[in-house]
């Protein structure tokens, strides 16, 4: 099952600010390996097939460096193949690339951060049929990384090309200023539904039963602010849903529960509570 095509309403684009694109655009493609699909002076969109693009970065004219807000923790890209993610893994560390790892049960995980200190995480899901439920909630934890294990997916000579074809965006988690008001938004109003929790602390909520399309933590302190307009981290990102009619009925539940629903070029928008831009559109 593909958690990232209809009928999964799922995270499809992440758009973020950087301080500086030549720098950034050193680190996304060269380092990477993503392709350039579009670019102009403050905004570049990046694809890994050559014709969707799944991330993009913008230069604000006065970017403000990251602080402790509300905003991105990380975005995940997901990778088609383990062996993709050993290849990545070997590739990172031949760069010197600082980095974490984990194993989560449904998932093995990298961790680093581009020149801004943007969170990214890049990973490879288990089979679904691998995975432990208890009830309605996913068995997920933040094992060690068998890297040895990982490295041994590898072909004889295979090395990390780039991006591959089919790789996605696989999920978003955020910094939010209040759990309640945020899974609220996210689940009575986006339609998702919680898959995971640590109560009090973070949710994990998703479509069609996936590990996770959206997280929220409030790991950056209750109450915390809202970045300033410019500041570098998400700008926004894209929730796709599976028609029309989905999206619209997603638009008005947000409008009931109270949320301002709007149009830019286009495309619905919404803000959560703490700030993060939501734009929905349709596959």
């Amino acid at each position: 099952m593909n958690f990232h095509t209809p009928p999964a309403t799922h995270v499809s684009h992440v758009k973020i600010n950087v301080s500086d694109m030549k720098e950034a655009l050193n680190f996304y493609t060269g380092l990477l390996g993503f392709s350039i699909l579009e670019q102009s002076d403050k905004d570049a969109q990046l694809t890994t097939d050559g014709k969707t693009s799944i991330l993009s970065l913008h230069e604000p004219e006065n970017p403000v460096e990251k602080k402790r807000t509300s905003g991105l923790y990380h975005f995940a890209i997901l990778l088609p193949e383990r062996a993709d993610l050993a290849a990545v893994t070997i590739h990172l560390a031949k760069n010197d690339v600082r980095m974490g790892a984990s194993d989560h049960l449904v998932s093995e995980a990298l961790y680093l951060n581009d020149p801004d200190g943007n969170g990214i995480e890049i990973y490879r899901d288990r089979r679904p049929e691998e995975w432990s439920w208890n009830g309605s909630r996913v068995e997920m934890t933040t094992d060690p990384l068998d890297f040895e294990n990982l490295v041994e997916s590898l072909e004889e000579g295979q090395e990390w090309q780039g991006m591959p074809e089919g790789t996605v965006m696989g999920h978003l988690h955020l910094h939010v200023s209040d759990m309640p008001s945020a899974v609220k938004f996210y689940t009575e109003g986006l339609g998702l539904k919680i898959v995971a929790e640590f109560p009090g602390q973070a949710a994990f909520m998703s479509s069609e039963d996936y590990h996770h399309h959206i997280a929220v933590n409030v790991w950056n302190g209750i109450g915390a602010p809202q970045p300033e307009p410019d500041s570098v981290g998400l700008n926004a990102f894209v929730m796709s849903y599976p028609d029309t009619a989905s999206l619209n009925a997603a638009a008005k539940r947000l409008e009931d529960l109270g949320y301002e629903v709007g149009s830019e070029d286009g495309a619905t928008v919404s803000y959560d509570p703490s700030g993060n831009k939501v734009i929905m559109t349709t596959d």
